[in-house]
């Protein structure tokens, strides 16, 4: 097989007029996410929680569903309205995920244990399960999970819950693109530290103190700064592109170089 011919490169952003859904489009990440794909022209959905919504609203040229990714009915109701209106999606997106108050599995309740592992995982589940349906007869289709430096890297402690969730987000990926190949490329995005609403709480969620020293953190940084929601869309864009069609079954580390 010859291996010296020249070929175009293809595209690194999706096509013009890709079906992109984005559970969490009113989040820090999402809503870059969302601006950005207006700007090369796929028609998108962007998916949030009422309040957050309410409290972010994407521009008048962009769909909006209010949805609790945590709940079987509202995440059907959402792929159906997609359907009904579409008939299929090309790309998927998914950016829910959250922690509570710092606090040691040791003294963690079970109610506060299972409303992360539900926000964060669960929740991946029911978007994997009720989009895959519409994705097998996209166009060049692919699902792209959440998971955290902290599924792979624990340099803190209270985060049990939500680091248990982002490495179970990485094998749920893994499952996906054995089950999904060769139609639907299933990738995970792994950030860092980012600077949203998320070190606060999240958008849509009660806020609370972040209990972050900044500057300390950045001297922990090989990159000396706090990442931005435009690295993780850019990303996230890439992967759903021609350009990444090789790519599938693997978390993409977007970090500073904390972890690699």
């Amino acid at each position: 097989m010859s291996t010296d011919s020249y070929q175009t490169l293809p595209s690194m952003v999706p096509p013009e007029g890709s079906r992109l859904v984005v559970i969490g489009g009113s989040g820090g990440m999402g809503r870059v996410l969302v601006r950005a794909a207006e700007d090369i022209d796929p028609q998108v959905v962007a998916i949030d929680l009422p309040k957050s919504l309410e409290e972010f609203p994407p521009s008048d040229n962009v769909w909006s569903i209010a949805c609790d990714a945590t709940d079987e009915s509202s995440v059907a109701a959402v792929f159906d309205a997609i359907n009904d209106r579409w008939g299929a999606v090309d790309h998927v997106v998914n950016f829910v995920g959250f922690t509570k108050t710092r606090v040691s599995v040791e003294n963690m309740n079970l109610a506060d244990w299972q409303e992360v592992v539900d926000g964060c995982l669960t929740s991946a589940f029911l978007v994997a399960r009720y989009s895959i349906p519409l994705l097998r007869r996209g166009d060049g289709p692919t699902l792209l999970n959440t998971s955290s430096t902290f599924g792979v890297l624990v340099g803190q402690s209270g985060y049990g819950a939500y680091a248990s969730s982002k490495a179970a987000i990485i094998n749920l990926t893994r499952a996906l693109s054995t089950e999904c190949n060769p139609d639907i490329r299933v990738n995970a995005i792994a950030p860092g530290l980012i600077d949203t609403e998320f070190l606060s709480g999240g958008t849509g969620r009660e806020r609370r103190p972040s209990n972050l020293d900044f500057d300390a953190v950045v001297e922990t940084l090989p990159m000396r700064r706090i990442g931005r929601p435009e690295d993780i869309a850019a990303m996230a864009l890439f992967l759903a592109s021609p350009a990444a069609s090789y790519v599938t079954a693997q978390t993409i580390h977007v970090n500073g170089g904390l972890w690699s």
